[in-house]
C-alpha cells in the first residue's frame, strides 16, 4: 500500500509540474501579451518566440530559450526523484507519459496546452538517450533547413521512433508510441495548416 500511495504521488505530482504553463506565463509576465490569443495560440517556446519577436527579438530569445529549457525538464525533475526512489521501470514510462499529458492537456489552462515535443524530448532524454539525441539532432538540422518548426518537430518524432528500434531492440515500445501519438495528435491542426500552405515559418 505504501508503494502505491508513493506511486500516486509521483503521478501527481508530475502532472500537476507538467501542467505549469511555463510560455504563457512568462509571456505575460515579461511580454504583457497572451500567447494563447496570439501567433497560432500554442504555449510552447516557438509561438512565444514567433509572437514576442514582434515587439522585441532580443527578448523574444530569451523567452523562447527559457520556454524550452523549462518545459524540456517539467517531466525529468520528476523522473529523477523517481529513480532516486528506485521505483520500477514501468512506473517511470507512467511518470514519463504523464508529463507529456500534463503539458499537452494543462490542469491549469482548462485542459488545453502545447504540443508536448520539448517534454517529450526531456522525458526521453532520460530513458532513451541515444534515440533522444537522434531526435534533437534531426529537430535542429530540420528546423534550420525548412524553417518550419512543426515539420521539424514531426520529422524528429519519426527519426526518434525509428532509432529506438535500432539502439533499444528488447525494450517494450508501447510508451515511445503513445508519447509519439500524443505528440503527433497535437501536430493536427499544423498539418492542417501545412497542407492548404498556412503554416508560418519560424
Amino acid at each position: 500500500m505504501e508503494f502505491l500511495n508513493q506511486n500516486i504521488v509521483l503521478y501527481i505530482s508530475v502532472y500537476i509540474l507538467s501542467s505549469i504553463p511555463f510560455g504563457y506565463l512568462l509571456a505575460l509576465k515579461f511580454a504583457n501579451v497572451n500567447v494563447k490569443n496570439s501567433g497560432s495560440g500554442n504555449i510552447g517556446a516557438t509561438n512565444v518566440l514567433r509572437v514576442v519577436k514582434e515587439t522585441d527579438p532580443i527578448l523574444a530569445k530569451k523567452l523562447g530559450a527559457i520556454t524550452l529549457f523549462l518545459d524540456a525538464i517539467k517531466g525529468v525533475i520528476i523522473l529523477i526523484i523517481a529513480m532516486l526512489l528506485d521505483v520500477p521501470e514501468n512506473t517511470l514510462w507512467a511518470i514519463a507519459i504523464l508529463a507529456v499529458i500534463g503539458h499537452c492537456y494543462s490542469i491549469f489552462l482548462g485542459f488545453e496546452g502545447g504540443k508536448g515535443v520539448a517534454t517529450a524530448i526531456g522525458v526521453l532524454a532520460i530513458m532513451v538517450p541515444y534515440s533522444a539525441l537522434v531526435g534533437i539532432l534531426v529537430w535542429a538540422f530540420s528546423g534550420k533547413v525548412l524553417k518550419v518548426s512543426s515539420v521539424a518537430s514531426l520529422i524528429a518524432l519519426v527519426a526518434l521512433v525509428i532509432s529506438s528500434y535500432i539502439f533499444y531492440p528488447l525494450m517494450t515500445h508501447s510508451p515511445i508510441w503513445i508519447i509519439a501519438i500524443i505528440v503527433f495528435y497535437q501536430h493536427i491542426p499544423n498539418i492542417t495548416r501545412l497542407i492548404y500552405k498556412e503554416e508560418k515559418a519560424i
